[in-house]
């Protein structure tokens, strides 16, 4: 019973769901950096200022999705799996951004730091989570 009250704690529970999230958003980066063609850590200490913007864009989208999805689920697993399943979407969200601009190779301009295409990145990022996070169920 002191154990069931321990883990019910509001402390518990916050540094819990943070621990989690900040695992799922590390595993996140590095699916995205393995999605996109160029090295997102390594651009972004040459400076890169639209690398930093979509990399930025996709942080806070991942952690939207999942603030969504704390607030909507009660326990850590239904958490944890639509948060999962939001980033799912945001992967795919950023793969049809390729696909719909077939005037230029998205990862090729944000590479060469074109900060227009890193910003409209950054921003689809950031308002699909919006959308995904208020879809979660």
């Amino acid at each position: 019973m002191l154990s069931s009250i321990f883990w019910q704690h509001p402390l518990v529970e916050t540094a819990g769901y943070f621990s989690v999230v900040v695992l799922c958003l590390f595993v996140s980066m590095i699916i995205f950096e393995i999605v996109t063609k160029y090295k997102n850590w390594e651009e972004i200490k040459k400076g890169n200022v639209a690398v930093a913007l979509a990399t930025g864009g996709k942080i806070l989208g991942v952690c939207n999705i999942f603030r969504y999805s704390i607030e909507k689920h009660t326990s850590l697993l239904e958490m944890l799996g639509w948060g999962l399943f939001g980033f799912s979407l945001l992967i795919f969200a950023y793969i049809l951004f390729e696909f719909l601009t077939p005037k230029f190779k998205v990862d090729e301009e944000i590479a060469a730091d074109n900060r227009s295409v890193g910003f409209i990145s950054c921003t689809i990022s950031v308002g699909l989570s919006f959308v995904i996070g208020a879809s979660i169920s």
